[in-house]
């Protein structure tokens, strides 16, 4: 069985708790040390956008950036801190958008 973890807000990690997933909504400070706890423990992570954005960068894309486990920024549902747009910067990086 694939364990899944995701931090972010209460709402959502409930619904994500229905499906069996190990949620975690962590404090102010605490994103990067929950972050490393579900690299270690699970297989797949989501994380909302506004955790992420309290990750430090390099953590956050050296995270999203490896192989396993799988890491995946997920929208806030209140909106407050875009998803990034990967799609987009990687048109920027190819030179086919100005």
């Amino acid at each position: 069985m694939t364990v899944v973890a995701y931090l972010g807000d209460e709402v959502t990690a409930a619904g994500w708790r229905v499906t069996g997933a190990r949620v975690r909504t962590p404090a102010q400070g605490e994103a990067g040390a929950a972050l490393r706890e579900a690299l270690a423990e699970a297989e797949f992570v989501l994380l909302s956008s506004t955790v992420a954005a309290a990750i430090d960068t390099r953590t956050l894309q050296a995270a999203v950036a490896a192989t396993s486990p799988l890491v995946l920024v997920v929208p806030d549902p209140r909106g407050d801190v875009p998803v990034p747009d990967l799609a987009a910067r990687l048109r920027a990086q190819l030179g086919l958008e100005a």
